[in-house]
């Protein structure tokens, strides 16, 4: 590898890894986020264009804040605005390529508090829209650009830069403080951060649409974050949970499809292609949080996947404990998605037709009727119970409600092995 390309490949890594942190900090003294986003591009370009010849700094990090702060200074003059924010930016903290400063140095002159937490939950306000919190999370701290967003969630690239803009004059007309909130309302607030950042890890798990099951950039960044959070709040223990249960889940994700990219289930995967590293790390990340003794539903989740993650073998899983983690978890964050992966659990520990029944029990619900994964689940009950013409008709209702084409593979080749007319 070149020194060219290596410089390159480095300045990828790091706008990916780091460019939320200078973001963060440049937020923090402007107030302004386009001027702070335009600033670390800025200087990504220009690490680009310097790195290849002069050598990759000592200390990078520092190299892109301290210049993303010096362009921030130059597009303020050269746009004539505000001398005093050109002062103040001056006697910010000195960040230079050569000191072997770590990153966060700057907190000293703050309250303590690193400036990537004050974004994360500035970005999840509760007044601003929970499709631009997602939004606006992935563009400052996670790096994406406003295109790779809207790919991601399958909206028009228009749509996306709309949602985007006006959240940030959301925060600018609302004068929505930039800070972490006041302790007594931080776990209402923490519980706004955290859904968001699962949110965006379930789409890149299992994505909505499109003609791929995995989408690792979201999953990936959504991980990244929540170290992030579980870092800077390590009491936290819903913090921790979450990030235990990512990696619980993302453990098995090169097992959750064949060789042509199709899906397969968790008890047919090879388990051999799970990342013991992985799951390694999430049952640690669990025992801890759950010692702080403030169980939450992130915890429970995340102890549910640690025992799918234990078995050897899918005859080996413990499913009545599963079930009886499902019964925890409806009972301190109740919906009808807990019912239903508990009546699974039930089938799996007590018999087909005892989860079919609470299956059942579940039709009338709204929430439900349009979920594809009920009818997946019920159709495979029906399925292992042998009422194939049953079944038959249970997938067909998943597969019109189904928009990811490898979920819709799938669950064609069930309506075919049980002798139902292939779909289209």
């Amino acid at each position: 590898m070149t020194e060219a390309s290596a410089a390159h490949e480095l300045v990828d890594r790091l706008f990916r890894e780091e460019s939320g942190r200078a973001v963060a900090t440049l937020i923090r003294v402007l107030g302004d986020f386009d001027l702070a986003e335009e600033a670390v591009q800025d200087a990504f370009a220009r690490a680009l264009e310097v790195w290849p010849v002069q050598g990759v700094p000592r200390n990078p990090g520092a190299w892109i804040t301290t210049t993303a702060r010096n362009a921030a200074i130059d597009r303020i003059r050269r746009a004539k605005r505000l001398v005093a924010k050109t002062e103040q930016l001056g006697r910010d903290v000195a960040l230079d390529s050569t000191s072997g400063g770590r990153w966060g140095e700057e907190m000293t002159q703050t309250d303590g508090i690193d400036d990537r937490l004050r974004l994360i939950f500035t970005c999840c306000h509760p007044a601003l829209a929970p499709e631009a919190q997602v939004a606006l999370t992935l563009r400052t701290l996670g790096g994406l650009t406003t295109p790779e967003i809207a790919r991601a969630f399958l909206v028009p690239e228009v749509t996306l830069a709309q949602r985007l803009v006006r959240a940030k004059r959301k925060i600018r007309d609302a004068g929505i403080p930039y800070r972490v909130p006041p302790v007594e309302v931080l776990p209402e607030r923490l519980d706004a951060v955290l859904r968001v950042l699962y949110l965006i890890f379930n789409e890149g798990y299992s994505a909505t649409a499109g003609d791929a099951l995995v989408r690792r950039e979201l999953s990936g960044e959504a991980i990244r974050l929540a170290r992030i959070v579980a870092d800077l709040m390590p009491g936290e223990p819903e913090a921790i949970g979450l990030l235990a249960l990512m990696l619980l889940h993302d453990a098995r994700r090169e097992g959750r499809t064949g060789p042509g990219g199709e899906l397969v289930l968790l008890e047919d995967q090879d388990r051999s292609r799970w990342d013991r590293a992985a799951i390694g790390e999430g049952q640690q990340l669990l025992d801890r949080a759950l010692r702080l003794g403030r169980a939450g539903p992130y915890q429970v989740q995340a102890a549910i996947a640690a025992l799918h993650d234990s078995a050897e073998r899918p005859e080996a899983t413990d499913w009545r404990e599963i079930a009886a983690l499902y019964a925890r978890l409806a009972a301190i964050s109740p919906s009808p998605v807990v019912e239903l992966n508990r009546a699974v659990a039930v089938a799996m520990a007590e018999g087909f037709d005892v989860g079919l029944r609470r299956l059942d029990a579940l039709a009338g619900d709204e929430q439900l009727a349009g979920y594809p994964y009920y009818h997946s689940a019920r159709a495979d009950l029906l399925r292992r119970l042998g009422r194939s013409a049953e079944a038959i008709t249970a997938y067909r209702v998943a597969l019109a409600l189904t928009t990811n084409e490898v979920e819709r593979g799938f669950l064609g080749r069930r309506i075919a092995e049980l002798g139902g007319a292939r779909p289209n």
